[in-house]
């Protein structure tokens, strides 16, 4: 039996009894499914020389039976051509749906008011002395603790508090000492982390960094982290480590963990906000920015402390902050493009 003799044999309720009075090639066209339908004359020469066709499922498989093509948004698959699918590789087709619709992320600005500035924000963006950076999911693509915390084995359970943590729900030193308790690196497992998995820097950040220093504006790092981390991502923007304000971790004899320095102020909560008013202090500066993602870094807007708050999400967007930025970024480019 060939493949058109099993079709032939679907159930008879597929072909009118009378089917037999009709034309040939539309005796055809009711006993097989649609997408298996070539031109009349093609099936007949197909039949008659028992050609063995290719599967119809298989050949279509890029049509009606891919699992990726139905997450397109209608506004985009309405602008593909359709024969373009028939050809298409699935595993190349899932990645370009999803630079696709990557863009589209920057529709959720729509949701926010914040997210064009003002001439008020943009007049004290351009004229301030001093620009403060969050460094994990700001500056860093990550979350330097939760990478350090997968690398030695307990990733889920300490990026669980580090959401609760940034979205402002328990206090920073709570959330601190409760991941490195779950891991407790060791000075060996920090140093060959930071050798096989270097930082991962934000796209633009680099060129908004040297934008910044050109016009004579200095450039701090405020971090929940830690130095021994954040030192490397310094040393590739060309920020020195005076200009860092971050958590230490603290090894033994043996290079041991036995805890964090306790008086560093970004240890605490409200800490990045006192590590910007002492930054003004010291310095005098007479206008400062703060630039982050999270609830820490929103706290650092306040009397004496930073005079704008723009919330940089192109990492993690967190809602409860976004809504209460100055302003609401993307991407650096924006923020690059305003200093004009």
């Amino acid at each position: 039996m060939n493949r058109f003799d099993f079709y032939r044999l679907k159930p008879k309720t597929l072909v009118p009894s009378s089917s037999s009075s009709l034309p040939s090639s539309l005796r055809l066209r009711l006993r097989f499914p649609l997408h298996c339908q070539t031109h009349d004359s093609s099936m007949e020469r197909l039949m008659q020389s028992r050609i063995k066709p290719i599967n119809p499922v298989h050949a279509t498989y890029g049509v009606y039976r891919s699992r990726f093509i139905p997450l397109v948004p209608i506004q985009l698959a309405e602008k593909f051509p359709r024969s373009s699918c028939l050809v298409m590789d699935q595993r190349k087709s899932f990645n370009s749906v999803v630079a696709s619709v990557q863009p589209l992320k920057a529709s959720t600005m729509g949701h926010f008011d914040n997210a064009l500035p003002s001439k008020e924000v943009l007049d004290v963006w351009r004229t301030a002395e001093a620009v403060c950076f969050d460094v994990d999911s700001t500056v860093c693509q990550d979350e330097g603790i939760d990478e350090l915390a997968d690398f030695c084995g307990a990733g889920k359970a300490v990026a669980e508090w580090t959401a609760r943590a940034m979205g402002g729900s328990v206090s920073f030193e709570e959330a601190l000492a409760a991941r490195l308790s779950l891991f407790k690196p060791s000075l060996s497992q920090v140093q060959d982390f930071l050798e096989k998995q270097p930082p991962k820097i934000s796209p633009g950040i680099d060129e908004l960094v040297k934008k910044l220093k050109a016009k004579k504006k200095d450039v701090y790092l405020i971090s929940g982290g830690f130095r021994q981390m954040i030192n490397p991502v310094a040393a590739i923007l060309g920020i020195s480590p005076k200009n860092i304000f971050a958590n230490q971790l603290l090894f033994g004899n043996s290079g041991e963990f036995v805890g964090f320095d306790a008086n560093e102020p970004t240890s605490k909560s409200g800490g990045k906000a006192t590590a910007v008013q002492q930054i003004r202090k010291v310095h005098g500066y007479k206008v400062l920015v703060m630039i982050g993602d999270g609830a820490t870094d929103l706290e650092a807007r306040k009397p004496g402390g930073a005079d704008l708050f723009i919330c940089y999400a192109g990492v993690q967007l967190r809602a409860a902050v976004a809504a209460k930025a100055d302003w609401l970024v993307f991407n650096f480019t924006d923020m690059i493009n305003s200093l004009e």
